[in-house]
C-alpha cells in the first residue's frame, strides 16, 4: 500500500473560494466565526458554553431512537455524556443516499471521527462526540435512490413522495436480488450483503435503515446518528420557526450577505421552511396577509399559522439554509464538517446566527481521497506516470506522454526565445511606431507558424502512439469516472469487498482533519 499527499491547489478540483478559506484570506473573515485551526477551539468551546442547549431533550430523543438498535458501549457512553456541560459535538450531515451513496459520505464521517479524537487529545478536560445528522426531511428522492457500482447504475425504483426518511423500504427486495450476484460469494461479500440486507430489509423506512447501516459501519468509533425529524426537537426550535416564517427576518440578512460574499451556493427565500405531511413536503409562502402551502389547498391566517407552529412544530421542515441554524440550536456543537459547497452556503448565514443568538461553528473541509487498485496502479507505472499526474486532463496527459517517449524532441520553447530575440532587435532599430507595429505583427505570424508546426509534429507522434494514448484515457476514466472526482461517483462497496472493515481503519489512519491535502492511496508499492 502506498499513500501520497498532494496540496488541494495542485489538483485543480477546488474552487478559489475554498482555497482562500483554507488559507485564511482576510476578505473572507467577516463570513465565519473562527478559522479552521486547532488552536481556535478553546475559544469556540467557551463561547458555545454560553449558549443554552436542552441537553436533556437531546439525550432523551437519542435514547429513544437507539432503543431498537444494537450499538457499542462507546456510542451509549457518548450519548449519556451529552448531559454533561463539558461535552460537545463535532457534526457532519448528509442525505440518506442508498447504501451511503458516493464515497465522500464515508470521508465526511471519518473526518468527523478523527477531529473528535484530535480535540480530545488537545483538550482532555472536555468530551467530544462525533455526530452524523441525517437529512431525513429532504424530499428529492432521485438524488438518493441510486449508486454507481462496477460501471453500472443500481437504482431503487418506487413511487412514494415526501420526506425521504419516511419512505418505506418494503419495495427493496428486488434491488437486493440484483445486488447479491454483483457482490459475489467471498467472505467480505457475504458479510456486506448481510449488513445491507439487515439494514434495509429489516427496518421500516429509509431513516431507520440508514441509521442501522451507519451504526454498523462506524459505531466502534463512537459515532452517534441523529434524525432531527422529531416533535421533541422541533418543539425546541419553535422560536426559530416563528422568526423565519412570521417575521421573515432571515431573508434580508442573507440577501445582504450574498451581495457581499459574491459566490453563492444556496438560494434564499423570504420563508425558508416547508410544510411537512405524510407523502408531501411543500414550500410555505406569504400571500397577502395569509400563508399558503404550495401545491396544496392549505391556507393559514397569521393567527392560525402561529397556532399550527405551537401545536405541531414537527410539521415545519427547514430548507438547506435554515437547517444549519436548527442544527446548531439543538446541539452543543462546535464544528461542522462538510464539502466545499457546504462550507460555501454556511458562509451565507453568519449574520443570521448572530441575530438568532446561536453560536456559529468552526467550518472544517472534509478530507478527500483517490484510491487506485492494483491493476490501475500497475498500469499507471507501466505508462511512466504517477497517480497524481491523472488530475490533469487527457489532452495534457497525451502531450506529456508523447514528449517523454517521442524519438523526435518536440519543444519549441528554445525556438520561440530565439525568435523573440530577433524581433526585439528589429524593433530596437526604429523609433517609428507604425514600423514597430508592423514588426510585431510579423513576429506574431512567425509564432503562429511555429506553433502550427509543433501541433503537426505532436499529432504525428500521437498517431504513432495511439494504442498507448487510448490506455491513458482508460486509466483516466477509471480514476475519474465521468470526469468527476472518484469520491463523488463511486460507492464504498468495491473497496469493502477487497479490504473488508480494514478499509475504514485505513482511512481513519491516513486522514487528518487539518491536513489540507488530497490523499492518494494505491495498492502497489513503488
Amino acid at each position: 500500500m502506498r499513500v501520497e499527499k498532494i496540496p488541494y491547489r495542485q489538483t485543480n478540483f477546488f474552487s478559489k473560494f475554498i482555497l482562500d478559506y483554507l488559507s485564511c484570506e482576510a476578505f473572507l473573515s467577516p463570513f465565519y466565526n473562527r478559522a479552521p485551526k486547532l488552536s481556535n477551539f478553546k475559544a469556540q468551546i467557551q463561547e458555545k458554553q454560553n449558549q443554552f442547549v436542552n441537553r436533556a431533550v437531546l439525550v432523551e430523543e437519542l435514547s429513544q431512537q437507539y432503543s431498537s438498535i444494537d450499538t457499542t458501549d462507546i456510542v451509549t457512553r457518548n450519548i449519556r455524556s451529552l448531559l454533561q456541560e463539558n461535552t460537545f459535538t463535532v457534526a457532519t450531515g448528509h442525505q440518506l443516499c442508498l447504501f451511503t451513496g458516493p464515497l465522500y459520505f464515508i470521508y465526511k464521517i471519518i473526518t468527523t471521527i478523527n477531529l473528535s479524537e484530535q480535540l480530545k487529545s488537545e483538550y482532555p478536560e472536555y468530551n467530544f462526540v462525533p455526530f452524523y445528522w441525517m437529512a431525513s426531511e429532504d424530499h428529492d428522492f432521485s438524488e438518493v435512490n441510486h449508486i454507481h457500482l462496477f460501471g453500472k447504475t443500481l437504482k431503487w425504483n418506487q413511487d412514494q413522495k415526501g420526506a425521504v426518511g419516511a419512505i418505506s423500504t418494503k419495495s427493496m427486495q428486488s434491488l437486493f436480488n440484483q445486488l447479491k450476484p454483483i457482490l459475489g460469494d467471498s467472505k467480505n461479500a457475504e458479510d456486506l450483503y448481510r449488513m445491507l440486507s439487515d439494514s434495509y430489509l429489516e427496518n421500516r423506512d429509509l431513516a431507520s435503515a440508514t441509521r442501522h447501516l451507519v451504526n454498523s459501519l462506524f459505531s466502534k468509533y463512537g459515532l452517534v446518528v441523529l434524525d432531527a425529524d422529531s416533535p421533541n426537537l422541533k418543539k425546541e426550535a419553535i422560536p426559530l420557526i416563528k422568526r423565519d416564517i412570521l417575521e421573515q427576518s432571515n431573508y434580508p440578512l442573507i440577501q445582504k450577505t450574498n451581495q457581499s460574499l459574491g459566490e453563492v451556493q444556496a438560494y434564499v427565500r423570504p420563508i425558508n421552511f416547508f410544510y411537512l405531511q405524510k407523502g408531501s413536503r411543500n414550500r410555505i409562502e406569504k400571500q397577502g396577509s395569509d400563508f399558503i402551502v404550495c401545491n396544496s389547498d392549505l391556507k393559514f391566517s397569521k393567527e392560525a399559522l402561529l397556532s399550527e407552529i405551537e401545536n405541531y412544530p414537527e410539521r415545519f421542515s427547514p430548507n438547506v439554509l435554515l437547517r444549519p441554524l436548527f442544527k446548531e440550536f439543538i446541539l452543543p456543537n462546535i464544528a461542522m464538517i462538510g464539502g466545499g459547497a457546504e462550507v460555501n452556503y454556511w458562509m451565507q448565514l453568519k449574520s443570521t446566527f448572530s441575530v438568532n443568538k446561536i453560536v456559529y461553528p468552526i467550518l472544517i473541509l472534509r478530507n478527500s481521497v483517490l484510491i487506485a487498485n492494483d491493476t490501475i496502479s500497475k498500469k499507471v507505472n507501466s505508462l511512466g506516470f504517477e497517480i497524481k499526474d491523472f488530475f490533469y486532463d487527457d489532452v495534457y496527459l497525451h502531450k506529456m506522454y508523447v514528449s517523454k517517449t517521442s524519438d523526435v524532441h518536440i519543444n519549441i520553447n528554445t525556438e520561440l526565445v530565439k525568435l523573440d530575440n530577433i524581433f526585439s532587435l528589429l524593433v530596437s532599430k526604429t523609433n517609428d511606431e507604425g514600423i514597430k507595429s508592423f514588426i510585431l505583427a510579423e513576429k506574431q505570424k512567425q509564432v503562429n507558424a511555429i506553433r502550427k508546426i509543433e501541433h503537426k509534429l505532436i499529432k504525428h507522434q500521437k498517431q504513432k502512439h495511439q494504442n498507448t494514448l487510448s490506455q491513458i484515457s482508460v486509466v483516466k476514466a477509471k480514476l475519474f469516472p465521468n470526469n468527476q472526482l472518484q469520491e463523488r461517483y463511486e460507492n464504498f462497496i468495491p473497496f469493502y469487498l477487497k479490504y473488508g472493515v480494514g478499509f475504514f481503519d485505513l482511512l481513519k489512519t491516513e486522514l487528518k482533519p487539518f491536513d489540507h491535502t488530497f490523499t492518494l492511496i494505491s495498492d502497489q508499492n513503488k
